[in-house]
């Protein structure tokens, strides 16, 4: 059996990966339920807004269920849970959804501060925003990240040469719901694709919402070529060309551009939270990058919920929303 992923629910925030058991009897089945909702009910997070919305100065903080700050990047488990389907155990991961489907502006994890709020990228001063590149408007899925991974600027990926981005593995939720930014919904994963930013290795995970209708039918990438004819190919022409209104060449992709199956989407998964992990523990250089965090074990970066909360109060309060340029509503014909 292929090893796969399992999370320690309580206490130190840590994943390991091991093989997991199938379900013996009902008895274990009935208990396995008993957990997992548990799980539903403890895996609860809340948001809180500082600043000016549409500004440089806006950040969406983090609260896990007992109202005590957190690292969207560092305290959500990359593990949701597992589901059974079939008698056979479905893994779910946790997302923290940054950007929702249709929306231009590029929030994200911000891994340069403390706690790592989410914020919108800044460039030459400016606040960034996706073009809307015909036919799509702005993103064309809720994207965002897989909590407690990294790709590595420091790693070579063996297949396509290149260096991790130095972000969280990025995922595309492909579900029907639209998302809201700092919203952690739990995703099956499907596929993953290969692409390189700027000689810069930045995977795309393709994953779809476990609450969505279709995810009982969703279980792997070939799954999605036949339910949703030209899905995975807009992915690909969207991520070839988003840049491209901005001046940037377009994007290359490892594999001619072909998306790799579910076992090799969670294997790079495993790869980028070994590389979390290290990162974390200050086992290797991260540079810049804020590892602030309440919940991980043995890691020299953990705080005190006080020292959380001090960093959230020195942000400032939330504040009337800034109004939008009209051009980001601006089509571009690529």
């Amino acid at each position: 059996m292929r090893p796969l992923l399992q999370c320690c629910a309580f206490g130190c925030s840590v994943t390991h990966f091991r093989a997991l058991p199938a379900f013996r009897n009902k008895s274990v089945t009935q208990a396995a339920a008993a957990f997992q909702l548990h799980l539903r009910k403890t895996m609860h997070y809340q948001t809180e807004e500082r600043g000016h919305p549409n500004s440089p100065d806006y950040r969406i903080y983090f609260k896990n269920s007992g109202g005590k700050y957190i690292s969207p990047f560092h305290d959500i488990p990359l593990i949701a849970e597992t589901e059974q389907v079939s008698f056979l155990k479905v893994l779910l991961f946790n997302m923290v959804v940054e950007v929702p489907r249709w929306s231009n502006a590029k929030m994200e994890i911000a891994t340069k501060e403390p706690l790592n709020p989410i914020k919108q990228d800044v460039k030459k001063g400016k606040l960034r925003y996706v073009a809307n590149i015909f036919p799509h408007k702005g993103y064309i899925w809720n994207y965002g990240a897989l909590p407690q991974t990294w790709e590595d600027p420091n790693h070579t990926d063996k297949d396509t040469k290149c260096c991790g981005d130095n972000d969280p593995i990025d995922v595309c939720d492909i579900g029907t719901q639209v998302c809201y930014p700092g919203q952690v919904i739990q995703v099956k994963v499907l596929g993953i694709l290969a692409m390189i930013d700027e000689g810069e290795m930045d995977w795309k995970v393709i994953a779809i919402n476990a609450e969505d209708p279709d995810a009982k039918n969703l279980n792997g990438i070939e799954d999605v070529r036949k339910s949703r004819p030209g899905h995975l190919e807009a992915t690909v022409d969207w991520f070839r060309k988003y840049k491209v209104p901005d001046g940037k060449p377009e994007n290359q992709f490892g594999f001619k551009g072909q998306f790799k199956d579910k076992d090799f989407a969670v294997e790079i998964i495993r790869s980028t939270h070994e590389h979390w992990r290290a990162l974390v523990q200050r086992q290797t250089d991260g540079g810049d990058i804020e590892c602030q965090n309440i919940s991980c074990c043995e890691s020299p970066f953990k705080c005190s919920s006080d020292k959380a909360r001090d960093v959230v109060q020195s942000a400032p309060v939330l504040g009337s929303a800034y109004p939008v340029s009209p051009d980001v509503d601006k089509w571009h014909f690529v």
